[in-house]
């Protein structure tokens, strides 16, 4: 326990509210915006991870083609430029969540996910992309005595099914990895997931594109999309795009494609920065093996370490606004910094004395199975994939492939998928929306604080597949 209640307090004292990642001078300088019509084979709308995957994985399949990305504002600014950097294989946001959901497909949907994660760290040395990767896994801590048993069979059942690479660590054993008086037991997925700097990566990948031909428009929000006889057409607020296909990786934004709205409820998620922690503070904590950790409540943390051992702490509070809107003001929410702060010293006592640098916040594309949905739209002209549920980072880069096999109107193992060939029941409309979210977030920290019980209502919701989650 912290030794006062002041501690949060004066730990924020002098932290700024800025995206740490954001926040470096190796930032690129924003790219002119579009002015004028544009003339292309392939339009990609949006210039985060999904966007970027996507304009480079077209390059790449065939470089001759002619392909154009806009971004609203500058390249990696949203969610790309303000996760966590847990970079998994996952495609289906845990394998457990797959296996409820596609339990014939587990198999196939955990073999193309280390494939992926494979992909993209090749793609990170081909094109010389540094963004601080390390494969380092991940651990899920239960700081709860019923998450213990949760973690037991999560790993009993994680070898039943064959998802290798998973290992139960006891009290002592995770507490040897990373010291925290809080940490009960812990499942780590040893190869599945790897750290990086998400800014970076995003900068990588544009720089990547460019060098592919990718012709790069920032501060040009695509406003309106249409069909047209030979392709589609974007308006944009000084031009417009004319395209034989487009791609769209708005996510959390609202869609191009109207009817996709109600599918995606924006949340806003909160994290600290320290600095950097020093030798001996490294040492009180252990953390040798540098794995990223989250706990195991509904209500859970993610925590890591950065190339010069900072120590990032987010999540905790799911923040939803009633309309779903996604707005600058609502990147700050200074009460869940005080909360997360305080939570991170329960956690590392040890760690008291040492202060935040940082604060922000970002919105995030919750969809209701936790995992993206893909489609098409206006004749097959125009592809989608949305819904990551912050687990975007690697997911991204698959569902920038399974967007250009729609396009291309090819049948293959992705679009095969059932996962891919259905989607998640859309949020129902306001006001029911914002209560429905707002039982279940009460019902979760009720859950979170009777050893897991899940109540009517979330066993309910647990049955017809729609879920709220981060």
């Amino acid at each position: 326990m912290a030794s006062t209640a002041m501690t949060p307090v004066k730990a924020l004292s002098d932290a700024i509210p800025r995206p740490f990642w954001l926040d470096d001078p190796a930032r690129p300088k924003a790219l002119p915006a579009l002015v004028g019509d544009e003339y292309c084979d392939l339009l990609v709308v949006g210039g985060g991870y999904s966007g970027l995957w996507t304009a480079l994985r077209a390059k790449e399949r065939d470089p001759g083609r002619d392909v154009v990305l806009i971004e609203g504002q500058e390249t990696g600014w949203a969610a790309s430029g303000r996760n966590g950097g847990f970079c998994a294989a996952s495609l289906t946001h845990g394998w457990a969540n797959g296996h409820a959901r596609w339990p014939a497909e587990l198999t196939a949907l955990e073999e193309l996910g280390r494939r992926n994660l494979d992909g993209i760290e090749a793609t990170l040395a081909r094109h010389g992309i540094d963004c601080d990767f390390e494969r380092t896994g991940e651990i899920d801590v239960a700081t709860a005595p019923h998450q213990v048993n949760e973690l037991k069979e999560a790993a009993e059942e994680a070898e039943a099914l064959g998802v290798g690479g998973h290992e139960f660590l006891d009290r002592d054993a995770v507490r040897a990895e990373v010291g925290s008086p809080t940490f009960l037991a812990g499942l780590w997925n040893r190869t599945g997931v790897a750290m990086l700097h998400p800014a970076k990566l995003a900068w990588g990948l544009k720089r990547a594109c460019l060098e592919a031909g990718v012709r790069v428009y920032e501060h040009t929000p695509g406003t309106e999309l249409s069909s047209r006889r030979a392709g589609v057409a974007v308006r944009t607020p000084y031009g417009r795009v004319f395209a034989r296909h487009a791609a769209l990786g708005t996510n959390a934004f609202p869609s191009l494609v109207k009817r996709l709205r109600p599918y995606i409820a924006p949340v806003y998620d909160y994290a600290l920065m320290t600095e950097p922690l020093t030798e001996e503070q490294l040492a009180a904590v252990g953390w040798r093996r540098r794995q990223g950790l989250s706990d195991s409540a509904n209500h859970f943390h993610y925590f890591r370490l950065t190339a010069d051992n900072r120590v990032l702490w987010g999540g905790y509070d799911i923040v939803y606004r009633y309309g779903g809107g996604v707005r600058a003001e609502y990147d700050h929410h200074p009460a869940t910094y005080q909360r997360l702060a305080g939570h991170f010293f329960r956690c590392f006592p040890q760690l008291e004395g040492v202060r935040f640098t940082h604060t922000w916040g970002g919105a995030i594309d919750t969809c209701s199975r936790f995992s993206a949905f893909f489609g098409a739209a206006h004749g097959g002209r125009v592809a989608y994939a949305l819904g990551f549920t912050g687990l975007g980072v690697g997911a991204t880069r698959f569902g920038a492939d399974v967007m250009l096999d729609l396009l291309a109107g090819e049948r293959t193992e992705r679009t095969d998928l059932e996962m891919v060939r259905s989607r998640p029941l859309p949020f129902p409309p306001e006001p029911v929306r914002s209560v429905g979210i707002g039982i279940t977030q009460w019902a979760m920290t009720r859950a979170d604080a009777n050893g897991g019980r899940r109540n009517v209502w979330l066993r309910a919701m647990d049955k017809v597949g729609l879920g709220f989650d981060s």
